[in-house]
């Protein structure tokens, strides 16, 4: 017993000089670590793959000590466009290449991007671009760069827009499987799959008026940038007349077919640099990163809070990924009463989420409103509950393929009683009082709790429409008939007065000074999170999460199908949330 004792000693000795060893390491790294920021050589070019940035906004925490376990190099698309503005005028930066970029961000992000980089051209700098096969997503970016290479193996996908919608109610009647469905808005498709087999003509009429707004603001921004004319355009997308390289130089969507040596060597000739020597290059996240430092050295006193909101909208904290009350109610707060700050852009890429959690951060922005001025920028989306949170903003700003509108609310309950049956299992209930009993999954609905359930659905429609009719100035009817859960392009939402202009995060920034009527200014970013220990855990290497484990066994697009599984089961009373789940191709 003694040995065995000693050996647990020892185990645990060792287990306890790793950790402190670890930490120490931290600390010392943390306290005397210098500065890790990549030098900008003259005569640079800034690479661009932005594979690794997802969000518009990528956090901040209040513990100092999260920053540790964070990566930092963490960087938003905000960031890389302000730093692509600096660029412009940054004697060091001749040109920017985009090389084989694999980015999984939105077209209203594409778009945002795509305007930072056609003022850069503007500048007299160049962007090529060289891919081994472009996405139509890819694509769209890339058509934006002066010189476009592709290589002799590759493709291009280039063939207009679509979306698929699955739907289940056959697979619920044969696995006795039952989703219960209350709903207001005849637009409210987010559950229509379960209600049947085929899609309804009011879906369809939306997303097919939704993909041809799309559509049109992709191919004209095409159109500009390659001088092809539309209607050329789409006779190439409907012939797929580019799907080889032959055919896209032909085509004229691309300049060069090549390979990727070919392409680095017109780069030297351009910068005069010898054939046998490598060109300065500095990539846009090392970049991003030299100008964060740079701007926080010249911050002003007066200040615009940019608050983001992304994902879905839900209870408790929140982190980049999704929209808490906790942090979005704080930052409003914190914002609303610092001195430093005159006004506040609210950036939303949103679906929606909770009905009730989408209240309390519209009443949050209510009562900041009548302190400062409050502008939304709309992203990829901000439909539903997205919409919600926005709707009394002093101003509107959305992209011309920014998602918006959709509100509408719904409930979903699951019921499995035709299962039950099936497999012999009887459920009953005992109560004192006639509605005192939960719902329960194994009996049929009760027709009571359905039309109780529906009257909460039916007042949080009436809130909503309510609060939209008062902050965009229009009457209860005049919402109503474009309401009933439909979603709409950013260039629809501005005709029918759901928005007030057509722009990017910087031009509601913009709209912001002009209403604080600030001539110099610095922006200052929301939420801070607050994080526990064992949050910033799993961001290590050796806490790999069970999801990232799941991931890399079944593979990326399974894993985005048990997501969607997931969140149904999480969804948790009324829900203001995007009709469907929309994967533009």
């Amino acid at each position: 017993m003694k040995f065995l004792g000693n050996v647990i000693a020892t185990v645990i000795g060792i287990f306890i000089f790793i950790m402190l060893f670890f930490f120490g390491a931290i600390f010392i790294g943390v306290v005397f670590g210098g500065d890790d920021s990549v030098s900008v050589k003259s005569d640079s070019v800034i690479e661009f793959n932005l594979k690794e940035i997802k969000n518009d906004y990528a956090g901040k925490y209040k513990d100092p000590w999260v920053s540790v376990f964070s990566d930092k190099k963490s960087i938003g698309l905000t960031d890389v466009i302000n730093a692509i503005e600096a660029a412009k005028t940054d004697d060091n930066i001749k040109g920017i290449s985009i090389l084989n970029d694999e980015s999984s961000l939105g077209l209203a992000q594409y778009k945002d991007l795509r305007n930072a980089l056609e003022s850069f051209k503007k500048s007299g700098k160049f962007v090529w671009a060289y891919a081994n096969t472009y996405s139509q997503k890819e694509y769209y970016l890339t058509s934006v760069a002066n010189t476009i290479y592709i290589n002799p193996a590759g493709d291009l996908d280039f063939k207009g827009l679509s979306s698929e919608v699955m739907f289940f109610k056959d697979f619920q009647d044969k696995s006795g499987i039952h989703m219960e469905v209350i709903r207001h808005g005849k637009y409210k498709s987010a559950v229509e799959p379960f209600l049947d087999n085929k899609m309804s003509d009011a879906n369809r009429e939306q997303i097919t008026a939704l993909l041809n707004s799309i559509w049109t603001t992709v191919s004209a921004d095409i159109s500009k940038s390659r001088n092809i004319p539309l209607p050329k355009l789409n006779e190439i997308a409907n012939g797929l007349l580019a799907r080889t390289p032959e055919m896209a130089k032909e085509q004229h969507l691309v300049d060069i077919v090549a390979y990727e040596d070919v392409y680095h060597d017109a780069i030297r000739k351009a910068l005069k640099v010898d054939k046998d020597e490598d060109y300065n290059k500095i990539s846009i996240s090392d970049y991003t990163q030299n100008h964060l430092a740079t701007a926080l050295d010249n911050a002003s006193s007066d200040q615009i809070a940019i608050i983001y909101a992304q994902g879905e909208i839900g209870s408790g904290e929140g982190d980049v990924n999704t929209i808490g009350e906790g942090s979005m109610r704080r930052s409003l707060q914190e914002a609303r009463k610092n001195d430093d700050i005159k006004a506040i852009v609210l950036r939303i890429d949103s679906p929606g989420g909770s009905a009730l959690t989408s209240d309390l951060i519209w009443r949050e922005i209510e009562v900041t409103k009548k302190v400062k001025p409050v502008v939304v920028s709309m992203g990829n989306y901000a439909a539903s509950g997205g919409y919600y949170i926005a709707c009394n903003a002093n101003k509107i700003f959305a992209e011309n393929n920014t998602i918006t509108g959709s509100i509408g609310v719904f409930g979903m309950l699951p019921n499995f009683s035709p299962l039950a049956n099936k497999l012999g299992i009887n459920s009953e209930q005992v109560k004192t009082h006639e509605n005192a009993a939960n719902y329960s999954p194994f009996l049929p609905v009760d027709e009571k709790f359905k039309a109780f359930t529906l009257e909460g659905v039916e007042k949080i429609y009436n809130t909503f429409v309510t609060h939209v009719a008062e902050g965009r100035k229009m009457t209860f009817s005049q919402v109503d008939s474009i309401a009933q859960g439909r979603v709409w392009s950013g260039t629809e939402a501005l005709k029918i007065g759901l928005v007030d202009k057509i722009g990017g995060l910087n031009d509601a920034i913009a709209e912001a000074t002009k209403i604080a009527k600030l001539k110099k200014y610095s922006t200052q970013n929301y939420p801070e999170y607050e994080k526990t220990l064992n949050d910033l855990l799993g961001n290590l290497p050796f806490a790999k999460s069970k999801e990232a484990f799941i991931k890399e066994e079944i593979g990326e697009e399974n894993y985005l199908l048990l997501e969607q599984v997931k969140k149904f089961q999480k969804q948790k009373g009324v829900q203001a949330i995007l009709p469907y789940g929309i994967n533009i191709y």
